[in-house]
């Protein structure tokens, strides 16, 4: 059975860590997400995307996350992620996902009030909890493309939250999607974390938060990837976050990677080899190391 995002980052909240929200396009990245999560007894966050949903089909997206669920030890939730289509949110808590989101972040504040009451009230008849957004990140990745970024205002945030009953907030302090995620320094804004969690008091939610490991950049551009100037959070920002208010971490990018680190090495190694198992598998491998490098990151090993 799917466990309950709320009560998984109500737990988070409590005592100051965050759960890996990690997104899911097909099984391989599926199993090395989970077994990442079983090997460390961390609760962890499947995550798809309107993209993946129609790359793959809710169904099946949804029955291999029910069958994880079934199989593991450790609680797994399934999340829509970026939910800006309305049919797609409500076919996903009709489904039976565990939360969603409704990102009406580029809307006017009064309006992405008025959706996100409306979501909440749609899902929480069904147990469904909902994660919204306040303020917009730059940066583009899958359907979610933002040319500008605004920061999270914490009055807002306050009056936000309290209008719309939302369970989660995610929120803008200078992080971006996409791998090309600064073209300085990092450098996110905790001081303005710090004040909207003191605002809110609910579990907070960071996007655009890959770290973007440079050991498997190493290991994409040795295969033939191109990839200059790839740049992602550092885990000392990311331990910051933690520390004073993020409780729910997103991550797509360092997947992607991954996965594309590890075809490239076998088909290039092995350019006779036709079996997918033997492509896919090392590429599944290398996706349970990352899921593992950051759930202990963020603070969940042994939380489940």
């Amino acid at each position: 059975m799917l466990a309950n995002t709320k009560q998984m980052l109500a737990k988070a909240h409590l005592h100051n860590y965050a759960v890996g929200h990690f997104n899911i396009n097909n099984m391989e990245i599926m199993q090395g997400i989970v077994q990442a999560a079983q090997n460390l007894k961390s609760p962890v966050i499947l995550a798809t995307s309107e993209g993946a949903i129609a790359y793959a089909g809710i169904n099946f997206l949804y029955n291999l996350a029910v069958t994880a669920s079934k199989l593991s030890k450790v609680p797994i939730a399934l999340h829509l992620d970026h939910g800006k289509d309305m049919k797609v949110i409500k076919r996903c808590v009709a489904l039976g996902y565990s939360s969603v989101m409704i990102d009406a972040s580029s809307e006017e504040f009064a309006k992405n009030i008025r959706l996100t009451r409306q979501v909440v009230q749609l899902a929480h008849r069904k147990g469904v909890s909902v994660e919204a957004e306040l303020g917009t990140i730059g940066g583009k990745e899958d359907l979610v493309r933002s040319e500008r970024m605004v920061y999270t205002d914490p009055s807002k945030a306050k009056e936000f939250v309290d209008r719309t009953d939302c369970d989660f907030l995610a929120v803008a302090i200078g992080t971006s999607h996409g791998a090309y995620k600064f073209s300085g320094r990092a450098q996110l804004k905790i001081g303005l974390l710090k004040q909207i969690k003191d605002k809110t008091n609910v579990p907070l939610v960071l996007h655009g938060a890959s770290g973007v490991p440079p050991k498997i950049v190493h290991l994409a551009q040795k295969y033939g990837a191109e990839l200059p100037g790839i740049k992602g959070v550092p885990d000392s920002q990311i331990r910051l976050a933690i520390k004073n208010g993020i409780n729910k971490i997103n991550t797509d990018t360092d997947l992607r990677i991954a996965f594309d680190a590890g075809v490239r090495k076998v088909i290039r190694e092995h350019p006779q080899e036709l079996d997918p198992r033997h492509i896919l598998g090392p590429a599944r491998e290398l996706i349970r190391k990352v899921a593992e490098q950051r759930i202990k990151l963020f603070g969940s090993v042994n939380k489940a």
